[in-house]
């Protein structure tokens, strides 16, 4: 597993890096678009996330993965609260809301209204997420589904 140390960039990578996580979230995680996770991850990428059974490899699984919540979630938003890029690195801290309106995961349709938040911290290789480590509440959207008492 790699960790995530940032190894030097140019000032003008970092940027279009920030910009490139920006529109990531804004194309895909809140407008649905799946073509752009072809654009956005190398072919290899790989994304970790404790709240997942297994590690997301390529981007079609990121593909899976936004249809999935954007599934359960239609109404989805996620909003980027603070941004920071050295080197390759860019970490984004971010919140989302969303109805449940849909099934997650085995979890029926509740239409309660969601509230987190989570940190994304991606690795750049050539202007594209090479790998990512994203923690994120959910704990707090299981508790927000009444899934688990809290």
């Amino acid at each position: 597993m790699t960790t995530a140390t940032a190894t030097p960039a140019t000032p003008q990578a970092a940027i279009e890096n920030v910009n490139t996580s920006r529109r990531l979230i804004e194309e895909l995680w809140n407008k649905g678009n799946l073509a752009v996770a072809d654009e956005a991850f190398t072919s290899d990428y790989v994304g970790h996330d404790p709240a997942t059974p297994t590690e997301l490899r390529g981007p079609a699984a990121v593909k899976q993965s936004a249809t999935l919540y954007r599934a359960a979630f239609p109404d989805l938003r996620l909003n980027i609260e603070a941004i920071i890029a050295e080197g390759d690195l860019v970490a984004a801290r971010w919140t989302s809301s969303g109805t449940h309106t849909g099934d997650l995961m085995g979890i029926p349709p509740t239409g309660r209204k969601t509230a987190l938040t989570g940190i994304t911290i991606s690795r750049f290789e050539n202007g594209r997420i090479a790998e990512d480590w994203v923690n994120w509440d959910a704990l707090g959207l299981m508790r927000q589904l009444g899934v688990v008492a809290g």
